[in-house]
């Protein structure tokens, strides 16, 4: 019994310090519109390869050619289970011209599966269960404590062009820097 509530004592402290993180994440980004550094100079995007969630690997330097917007999120960090219709939304709403990948950082395959349960997204779903690409663009990135949401939009030939740390407000916040740093604007409804 005492082996069990010590198990649950590190579940909760686990996730206290996820909501902990992404917390102050969404408290830095917005002390500006934007949460990059103005002088540091734009770097190019470290590749990877991930599985997805529907079983199949995806490369990174495969999408040369297409925007991206790279996501890293956790099921147990609210702001980004707030913010991922945003990104859906995104994907769904670019039509194949932007590519939305949200990198699973926490969580096992079977407990993104069950999150999602029937419902199939259109942005790709990444997992990585090691969090090796995740402390990469972490380190590479200005994000030393690992705060998540953690928002990279890189450009079609490969370069990271912003970052944010923190969640978004609205799916229109979301649009509007997609426009200001990669020219991107939302499709016209009629």
């Amino acid at each position: 019994m005492a082996s069990r509530m010590s198990r649950k004592t590190w579940v909760v402290l686990a996730v206290v310090i996820v909501a902990v993180g992404a917390t102050v994440g969404v408290a830095l980004s917005r002390g500006s519109p934007s949460s990059s550094d103005s002088t540091q100079q734009p770097q190019t995007a470290p590749d990877f390869t991930l599985p997805t969630m529907i079983g199949a690997n995806i490369t990174l330097s495969d999408l040369e050619g297409t925007p991206i917007v790279l996501n890293f999120w956790s099921i147990g960090c609210s702001w980004c289970r707030y913010q991922l219709p945003f990104l859906e939304a995104l994907a769904q709403q670019s039509d194949g011209e932007i590519e939305v990948i949200v990198v699973n950082v926490v969580d096992s395959a079977s407990t993104i599966e069950t999150f999602f349960d029937d419902y199939e997204p259109t942005m790709t779903v990444a997992l990585d269960d090691e969090s090796a690409t995740y402390l990469n663009y972490c380190q590479n990135f200005d994000n030393s404590r690992g705060s998540i949401p953690f928002t990279l939009f890189i450009d079609s030939e490969g370069t990271v062009q912003d970052k944010r740390i923190g969640a978004f407000a609205s799916e229109a916040e979301l649009w509007d820097t997609l426009n200001d740093v990669l020219g991107i604007t939302p499709p016209q409804t009629s």
